[in-house]
């Protein structure tokens, strides 16, 4: 792997630049990433839809138009990624370039006219990378994969998906991509159903799980529209959920109509209309015979993937969201004070009944308290006035790993209330749909008591661990330690432990 022998992908804190062109089925696309340790950040994004698999369950062959369109983007690629000092960049050819009698023949030619060498993955190796991409993503994440491409769908459980395996025996590859299938020909949903469903047949008792990533640009096409159609306020794929009844109904929707019809729904892709319904066709008999529960859309996945597994042990340990929040950081990794906010505050957080529980993930308050106390300098450098709606709007759509999107609004009400104590928030729909009442009221005093320790200790964390805060009954106590009473005055000390003692309702008590 290109990283490989790299001694910065040991350094949590050092910044490299990689980029993964992906040769795929349907599209070719370019993606450059800035790497801060286990933070994954996208620099740069180009794509061209050049269908290299349209023609190949007819001729066996690549589409000669999706070459000429795929050649002429590698070509480009090649010149953009000359621009830059010391990128590692790796080519990966998928199903189309695997399958087809010519792919041979088209991975010389590239190499003859780019000189990218393209890495020919099998169906073992996408399924492992996407995997991985999730995993990434959110390492905590349980059930099966789903990979869906142009011609090709990997199916992968997410237990037997490790950065240090060769092989993954608990995956599989199967025919099952729209070109596959037959697109871009209108939909004849009654005998594609009945081929999708012999082709699942034998792998149903493996494949059964609760949940279901589902990773690929048709199935995020089909995300963005059910946030359309139920009136969802935060536009952000990664980590989307849709319960079973609702991902059926958006996938029947979309099988259901023309071409010209979805040409006419706001939002989508116009690039994969051809084939979208083919995708939608596809979930819809997954969900069916696997039992998936709940479809949650991963924006991470077989190039994320890569760039994981080439990461040390040590750094694909860490956690993805405060690895995020030190790279977003004005301060960066290498700050002081996140860490000692945590430190001050986890033991009063640490006593309130957790708020943010997932039914797969488990308890996740204390990493947000963590991530929180990282980000508390987030739009400390801008101007006073505008810094609560600023952090705010940054945070709530931040491509930040490792959270689902109640966690987002948690967070970025977090960091609205630590920099104003305005009642109104930019965006309340977003956060009444995404947060109880008490999960407000926790996101604020989280808000409040950051806003107190780093105007106490002046930003400094060797005077903030000069005092403590404690809960005594129906009292929040701000004490000083070892003689340094004095910390304790002046009016805005005094403002800011109200705010917090309020938002938390308790009595405020200073001192001893």
């Amino acid at each position: 792997m290109w990283l490989r022998g790299d001694n910065a992908k040991h350094d949590r804190t050092a910044v490299r630049h990689a980029a993964v062109i992906d040769v795929g089925s349907n599209s070719v696309r370019l993606v450059i990433y800035r790497l801060e340790g286990r933070a994954i950040w996208t620099v740069y994004n180009e794509k061209a839809l050049a269908g290299l698999g349209r023609d190949l369950l007819q001729t066996g062959r690549l589409s000669a138009g999706g070459v000429e369109t795929a050649m002429a983007a590698l070509r480009r690629f090649r010149v953009v990624v000359e621009g830059w000092d010391d990128l590692a960049v790796t080519v990966a050819g998928t199903a189309a370039v695997r399958e087809a009698a010519d792919g041979a023949l088209f991975v010389r030619r590239v190499k003859q006219e780019t000189g990218f060498v393209i890495r020919v993955l099998t169906g073992a190796e996408e399924a492992r990378y996407a995997a991985l991409g999730v995993i990434s993503g959110e390492p905590n994440s349980r059930g099966v994969v789903g990979d869906l491409g142009g011609s090709s769908l990997e199916l992968i459980r997410l237990e037997t998906a490790t950065a240090d395996a060769v092989n993954t025996p608990d995956s599989v590859t199967l025919p099952l991509g729209p070109f596959a299938l037959g697109a871009p020909r209108t939909l004849e949903i009654d005998p594609i159903r009945r081929r999708i469903e012999a082709a699942l047949a034998p792998t149903a008792g493996r494949f059964a799980a609760a949940d279901f990533h589902a990773v690929g640009g048709g199935w995020r096409n089909l995300a963005l529209l059910h946030m359309q159609m139920a009136g969802y306020p935060l536009r952000v794929a990664h980590q989307y959920e849709m319960v079973r009844a609702d991902a059926l109904e958006v996938a029947r929707f979309v099988q259901r109509q023309s071409k010209s019809s979805l040409e006419g729904i706001e939002g989508l892709s116009k690039k994969r209309f051809e084939t979208l319904s083919y995708s939608a066709l596809v979930l819809d008999v997954l969900i069916e015979r696997m039992g998936y529960q709940r479809v949650v859309i991963s924006a991470f996945g077989l190039r994320e993937g890569q760039l994981f597994e080439a990461m040390a042990p040590e750094i694909r340990a860490l956690d993805p969201l405060i690895a995020g929040a030190e790279a977003l950081s004005p301060n960066g990794p290498q700050q002081t004070l996140g860490p000692a906010l945590e430190a001050w505050l986890k033991p009063l957080f640490g006593r309130l009944p957790p708020l943010l529980v997932d039914p797969v993930l488990g308890e996740r308050d204390g990493r947000l308290l963590a991530a929180a106390a990282r980000l508390a300098d987030m739009g400390s450098r801008l101007h006073p006035d505008h810094r609560g709606e600023i952090a705010f709007e940054q945070m709530i759509r931040a491509p930040l790993a490792g959270m689902t999107h109640p966690e987002r609004a948690f967070l970025a009400l977090a960091l609205f209330a630590r920099h104003t104590s305005q009642a109104a928030v930019p965006e309340p729909e977003a956060i009444a749909r995404l947060l109880t009442p008490a999960m407000q009221q926790r996101a604020r005093a989280l808000g409040a008591a950051l806003r107190l320790g780093c105007d106490l200790s002046g930003r400094n964390p060797a005077v903030l661990a000069k005092s403590r805060l404690v809960i005594d009954g129906q009292h929040l106590r701000l004490i000083a330690v070892g003689g340094h009473g004095d910390m304790l005055l002046g009016e805005q000390t005094a403002k800011r432990a109200q705010a917090l003692a309020q938002a938390l309702r308790l009595k405020l008590s200073l001192g001893d």
